[in-house]
């Protein structure tokens, strides 16, 4: 599971706001506010704000909610510069919430945070990515609640990626083309059962880049379910209804081929699966229900024999992934 990062203690929203303030108010303005009231208490919360600012936001923050909890009814430059700060402040600690809720499984509140961080940034590339691989995270853990938020997420992210746009640190990934394969991996994943012909084209998509998923086997895995649910399941329910039992034809045949076609789709899907996944003890019961899978296939495909199998699984990782078969 990837780690998702917390945002780094510098917020680069308060940042700019704290250089607003100065063209706004003035450095000299900005630290007199002991001359405009004789409050002690309102000075001594101003003060704890000014000193904790940029050495620690965290207790800023606190001042300035006191501040504005106290004095809600001043109307002044500083009660419109702390509403200001605290609301930057807010946006900054969601985005350094985000990465730590998903890694702690907290997709529920996850998902609440980063659909505030949108609102307020529709565009923001880093909440769009972690939300779009946190929904295959969240089903993985039979969580599917987050699916179709997950799927918008991961789908804007690939778009925005492969368009050009770049997020300030791409980790927890190791770049440009390990994200794009991570989340056609999640997009491919979370159209399984929705759409098997759409995870098909996502998988195979995912699979190109060199990254960590194109050694997964699960990959493979998925791609041989997602043409046995799409293409091979309508194909042969079309053929048993059209042609079963009947005389063969030219278009029976030109049937038959085509299913043939997803048959060996299917085959070498599960032959990658089980070679990627080696001889590790973890995988040895998912190895043998993909080679009896495959075995199936195969031996429709030629005449009742697996000769050839063997060496076809030992080599699948030679070749090129095939394309997905046109319709």
């Amino acid at each position: 599971m990837k780690v998702f990062a917390k945002l780094s203690g510098g917020r680069l929203a308060l940042v700019g706001l704290v250089a607003l303030t100065v063209g706004m108010m003035g450095a000299r303005q900005f630290a007199v506010v002991a001359q405009e009231t004789d409050d002690p208490a309102k000075i001594a919360i101003y003060k704890r704000f000014v000193d904790n600012r940029v050495p620690n936001p965290d207790a800023a923050y606190q001042a300035a909610r006191d501040y504005l909890t106290k004095y809600t009814k001043d109307k002044d430059q500083y009660t419109d510069y702390l509403t200001k700060w605290v609301a930057a402040y807010e946006r900054d600690d969601r985005k350094r919430q985000l990465g730590g809720l998903i890694n702690e499984k907290k997709f529920d509140e996850a998902y609440k945070v980063g659909a505030k961080i949108l609102a307020d940034e529709p565009d923001y590339l880093r909440a769009q990515i972690d939300l779009g691989y946190a929904g295959y995270l969240a089903a993985s853990n039979k969580d599917e609640g987050h699916n179709a938020d997950a799927l918008m997420y991961a789908r804007k992210a690939i778009q925005s990626i492969e368009s050009g746009k770049a997020p300030s640190e791409w980790a927890p990934f190791k770049g440009k083309d390990d994200t794009l394969a991570y989340l056609n991996y999640a997009v491919g994943f979370l159209t399984l059962k929705t759409a098997p012909e759409q995870a098909i084209d996502s998988l195979i998509k995912a699979a190109q880049y060199e990254s960590d998923i194109r050694k997964t086997a699960s990959t493979y895995y998925f791609l041989a379910v997602a043409y046995e649910a799409g293409p091979y399941k309508t194909m042969s329910t079309a053929y048993q209804t059209n042609f079963a039992n009947k005389p063969e034809t030219p278009e029976s045949k030109a049937a038959l081929e085509k299913l043939g076609v997803i048959m060996d789709r299917i085959v070498d899907a599960y032959a990658r699966a089980i070679a990627t996944a080696g001889t590790d003890p973890k995988t040895e019961q998912s190895r043998k229900e993909w080679l009896a899978q495959a075995t199936n296939y195969y031996k429709f495909r030629h005449g009742g024999s697996d000769a050839g199998l063997t060496e076809m699984i030992t080599n699948a990782l030679q070749k090129p992934l095939p394309p997905k078969p046109q319709p």
